[in-house]
């Protein structure tokens, strides 16, 4: 049997974070018995992490990261480093704001033998246009920057297997924002056997995001230099 690690970063989810748990750890059914439900909480100033332990009690395959970075993409670069480790053949990366549809996960799993990578695409988007229009530019940009076309980069909704993402992993600063970004470029780039799959993605279900737009802004003007690096050495 496969194992499989869900992972997801998690930041001041006090309000969402149980309903994602109860929603995501029973996708652990039917799978190895070393798969895992991965939360990377740190730097959460509510009681996100209060709620997580309390879980754990209940829930054995459960395990919370807790010496990461505060920060999105450096958790979702330990995340994936971690199940890395942990030998898993398969991680799947959502986030646990309550905007992806466990429901849909099936359809990923079931084609997993098919492709190193399965990508959610977000063709509708309930988290307002202007993250659609950040969207299309970072596409954009991707494709100038590296020959590469896909329909969503970003997508919080991804199937891989571990054997392929460790190819790429060694890339990464610790603290660097944008990896999953950069994971589609490379899976592109390197023509890695990938499919885009469409998702729904509904608003964020409570809380505020952490990630604003201008906050965007300044991390988008960094991954130009940054983007220019990583296809310098590519």
């Amino acid at each position: 049997m496969d194992t499989l690690y869900i992972v997801m970063p998690a930041y001041n989810e006090e309000e969402n974070i149980e309903r994602a748990v109860r929603q995501w750890y029973p996708l652990l059914e039917g799978k190895s018995d070393a798969s895992r439900l991965v939360i990377a909480d740190s730097g959460s100033a509510d009681n996100t992490h209060r709620i997580l332990l309390s879980l754990q009690n209940e829930l054995p395959q459960l395990e919370i990261l807790e010496d990461t970075l505060k920060q999105h993409g450096p958790k979702l670069i330990a995340l994936y480093n971690y199940a890395i480790s942990q030998n898993a053949d398969y991680v799947f990366q959502t986030d646990s704001d309550g905007q992806t549809d466990p429901g849909e996960f099936g359809q990923f799993w079931d084609l997993r033998n098919d492709h190193d990578a399965i990508l959610g695409n977000r063709t509708v988007r309930g988290d307002g246009r202007s993250r659609a229009v950040v969207e299309k530019v970072v596409c954009l940009l991707l494709r100038l920057f590296f020959g590469v076309k896909v329909p969503d980069a970003n997508a919080p909704f991804r199937l891989m297997k571990c054997e392929v993402l460790k190819k790429y992993m060694d890339r990464f600063n610790a603290d660097y924002n944008i990896p999953n970004i950069m994971i589609t470029a490379f899976l592109a780039y390197y023509h890695e056997k990938i499919s885009f799959m469409e998702i729904s993605f509904k608003p964020r279900q409570a809380g505020n995001n952490s990630i604003n737009i201008p906050k965007i802004i300044r991390i988008g003007i960094d991954a130009l230099k940054d983007f220019y690096e990583f296809r310098r050495n590519m």
